[in-house]
């Protein structure tokens, strides 16, 4: 599939852009003319799940929480998954991977399993959406990395938050993508302090950065970028192009969101293509396709954001069989690395979480055993 438009906008800095949007193995790739041609592979993490918003199971409840930030006050959407008839004595906090169609929905079947489990805890979790992402509220912000995690934090430590924890409770963080790595900076900060943190297919660089990288002239491109996606009516038109269609989404999942062709059905595809048309839906994927939102610049910052939380709080890495090149690169070098208690590879790409949930469970289910058992 192959799709190209030129759009002239005389008040614009950027003029006479062209742009072309292909698919490829691994990454789903677009052309942009800024002055000059400047080759956009953009592979991302992605967040869905096969269960539809309204096909809740008896034990999930949702909600909304307001989070104050910059004189705004944003809806932010949250589900809370408890096992039917039981008490909840231990938190787990679910973080969706970050994308353009990211949403709590991908999170859906891991946590139920986890929950409907029995054992000596019994476990309440948490997914929460990012804001300007799924069903939260999607205000054009400034955002980058600094705004996500201050969020996480407040998220967590708010007197009115959702899982407000006391002195004796301990919260395990499970996270996928950016949201993983966030979450393990924000720790190493002191600013959260999980019992224990998993990282599930665990990434750093948006799209841009990793092919093309971060020199003062890529950066300027990614810029103008970034200002024509946000813009009010060019922003929309290019967003639409390269995003927001049902063939651009399901092509996106067959090539390297999900390991198997098959996986990918109608439903997905229609659900994540209702997020795409959402208000305010473009803000947030401008900062990550362009590097906003990358928590670290190198893969060495990557390994020391791990490395940091040697010796205080476990952590689990699973790894994926199915994942694009470059990502893959990325959670190998976590393998042996200092600071991961424990390394998985399950089967998978970018989205193991909703393709493989069962599997993945089972993992996070162990590591919740093996961290908690360890005291008795």
């Amino acid at each position: 599939m192959a799709l190209s438009a030129s759009i002239s906008a005389p008040s614009s800095p950027i003029r006479n852009l062209s742009y072309s949007h292909q698919l490829r193995r691994s990454y789903f790739s677009h052309s942009v003319n800024l002055f000059r041609p400047l080759k956009i592979r953009a592979s991302t993490t992605l967040d869905y799940s096969t269960a539809s918003v309204n096909d809740k199971p008896s034990s999930l409840k949702s909600n909304t929480w307001k989070w104050k930030f910059n004189d705004n006050n944003i809806n932010i959407y949250y589900e809370e998954h408890v096992k039917d008839g039981a008490e909840p004595s231990q938190n787990i906090l679910l973080m969706p991977t970050i994308s353009d169609v990211s949403t709590v929905e991908e999170w859906r079947l891991v946590a139920r399993d986890i929950v409907q489990r029995d054992g000596k805890d019994n476990w309440r979790a948490t997914i929460v959406d990012w804001p300007g992402l799924g069903y939260s509220d999607r205000l054009k912000l400034d955002y980058n990395a600094d705004v996500l995690e201050n969020f996480l934090v407040e998220f967590i430590n708010a007197p009115n938050s959702p899982i407000k924890q006391s002195e004796n409770d301990d919260l395990v963080i499970f996270g996928g993508g950016h949201a993983a790595s966030i979450v393990i900076r924000a720790a190493n900060k002191g600013l959260v302090k999980p019992k224990a943190v998993a990282a599930v297919a665990p990434t750093w660089a948006g799209p841009l950065p990793i092919v093309f990288g971060r020199d003062s002239s890529m950066e300027t491109r990614y810029g103008l970028l970034r200002g024509t996606l946000k813009a009010p009516a060019v922003g929309w038109m290019m967003y639409n192009m390269l995003v927001s269609n049902e063939k651009a989404i399901e092509s996106q999942y067959k090539s390297h969101v999900y390991a198997n062709p098959d996986n990918v059905t109608p439903g997905i595809v229609e659900s994540r293509y209702a997020l795409t048309k959402q208000k305010g839906a473009r803000y947030l994927p401008a900062a990550f396709l362009t590097g906003l939102l990358d928590p670290v610049t190198s893969r060495e910052e990557f390994l020391e954001l791990f490395a940091a939380l040697e010796g205080k709080t476990p952590v689990l890495v699973i790894s994926t069989k199915g994942s694009p090149r470059r990502s893959k690169a990325e959670m190998e070098a976590l393998k042996g690395a200092k600071g991961v208690s424990k390394f998985v590879e399950v089967p998978g790409a970018l989205l193991p979480q909703e393709e493989y949930p069962d599997i993945v469970a089972e993992e996070l289910y162990q590591f919740l055993q093996e961290c908690f058992n360890s005291e008795a």
